[in-house]
């Protein structure tokens, strides 16, 4: 690991905690947010392992993982989706804050503890899938090298680092103590969904061996679902 990188990944892991205190405690109005405070610590624990980690044992695949955002899809779907699912997910923050502030739907802390346990868990889920995938990008697209990975979680669904994105966002709204939070996923899960089907066409067609693995493992998010 350089020093370079370190810093970077220190630098990302700051800005990224200022951002999520703004997003949560400007529009709840107030530092009293505690389930605000538990989740900014999960998340960016959880979130600054997995960098650590990867800055560590994959550096090549943190730069991938850095490449991110919908200027950095090839595909026009891609861009759409990326700017959906960004829209989505800063609007979620930002209803879960008002929610805490109005009082529209609180939930009871135990359930906001859970939820911390899910964003936990989905994070960890992806952490699983970065060791058994090197070529675990932020974009939808091959790289030279690359093979079709059909071990660990890859050998139960096609898309696990997406089934933790799911296990991950069921969890905000429960953390942050938001139960109409929960409505985002009738957002989330078909954004997720289309971005599943589009990345599958080309993998189909630019990444040897991958209409093959599609026969073998036939469900790509859900384990005898989807």
């Amino acid at each position: 690991m350089t020093p370079k990188l370190l810093l970077q990944t220190l630098a990302t892991f700051v800005i990224g905690a200022l951002i999520l205190g703004l997003l949560l405690f400007l529009p709840a109005w107030t530092l009293n947010y505690w389930q605000a405070w538990v989740f900014i610590v999960v998340f960016m624990a959880s979130v600054g392992f997995i960098g650590l980690y990867l800055s560590v044992k994959d550096p090549v695949l943190l730069e991938r993982r850095r490449n991110v955002g919908p200027g950095a899809e090839a595909s026009v779907a891609q861009r759409l989706i990326m700017s959906l699912a960004i829209i989505v997910n800063l609007g979620l923050l930002i209803f879960c804050a008002l929610d805490n502030r109005f009082r529209w739907s609180p939930l009871p802390a135990y359930v906001s503890l859970a939820g911390d346990v899910l964003v936990a868990l989905g994070l960890f889920i992806d952490l699983i899938v970065f060791r058994e995938n090197s070529f675990g990008g932020s974009t939808v697209q091959t790289f030279d090298a690359q093979k079709v990975i059909s071990t660990g979680p890859y050998a139960l669904i096609r898309h696990p680092m997406y089934a933790g994105v799911v296990i991950m966002i069921l969890g905000v709204p429960l953390a942050l103590g938001s139960g109409w939070g929960l409505a985002v996923l009738a957002i989330t899960v078909p954004v997720l969904m289309w971005r599943i089907l589009d990345e599958e066409k080309l993998l189909k067609k630019d990444l040897p061996g991958y209409t093959e693995y599609t026969q073998k493992v036939s469900h790509r998010l859900v384990p005898y679902l989807w």
